[in-house]
């Protein structure tokens, strides 16, 4: 009686072509307590502990805005949120907040927490806000106040946003990081030696391959 032998996923199986000197690739930080397979897509998340956040205000209301602890949640992105009043209000108003890539990301109330990307409160003031008043959120995440998670298109937390593609595996236990290669830029990869989700439908890889695209990451069927 014969046997059949399945081979797994070489690592770096998926790759085709990338960029030269490397270019293609990083050192990726795996967060703990994942279990991350050769060719698998990965997500990202904040560290919130490392991002550093700062704040200024340009109009005429004098109310106060308020970072959270922690001010961001693990979705955040580096650079600059705006918080734009754009409806004015006795005593009150309501503020448009744009992420670094000038996408709104919902609605703040003057008194109410916001808690999204980034969290925080406006109290009101004395002197209440005008149309176009601006409060400007810096947020400081370097690269190594990310790290990387397996893929989960159903993820809440980032994991559910392509970030790049493992070449190598590894496995972290609790309070464990560990450091691997991966291709985030610059590559033209085997689509068929993609490790994806097991639950992944056709629409969400279809998805997820457009984000990835964005990346300068392109599947080959």
């Amino acid at each position: 009686m014969s046997t059949v032998l399945t081979e797994g996923l070489r690592p770096g199986e998926f790759i085709m072509n990338e960029d030269p000197g490397n270019r293609s690739r990083e050192a990726v930080t795996i967060a703990a307590e994942q279990v991350v397979t050769p060719n698998m897509v990965l997500g990202k998340i904040a560290v919130a502990a490392g991002v550093v956040v700062t704040q200024a205000f340009a109009g005429t209301g004098n109310g106060v805005l308020t970072v959270a602890d922690p001010a961001v949640s693990t979705k955040v992105k580096d650079g600059d949120y705006t918080v734009v009043c754009v409806t004015a209000a006795a005593n009150g108003g309501t503020f448009r907040v744009e992420d670094p890539n000038g996408k709104s990301i919902g609605n703040a109330t003057v008194g109410a927490a916001f808690d999204k990307e980034i969290k925080f409160t406006i109290a009101d003031g004395a002197t209440d806000f005008v149309v176009g008043d601006t409060f400007t959120i810096s947020v400081a995440a370097d690269a190594e106040d990310y790290q990387y998670v397996p893929f989960n298109q159903d993820g809440t937390n980032g994991s559910e946003v392509p970030a790049a593609i493992a070449i190598y595996g590894v496995e972290t236990g609790v309070g464990e990081t560990a450091k691997i290669t991966a291709i985030v830029r610059g590559c033209q990869a085997n689509g068929n030696c993609i490790a994806w989700p097991s639950d992944i439908t056709a629409a969400e890889k279809a998805n997820a391959n457009q984000a990835l695209e964005k990346l300068g990451i392109i599947a080959r069927y």
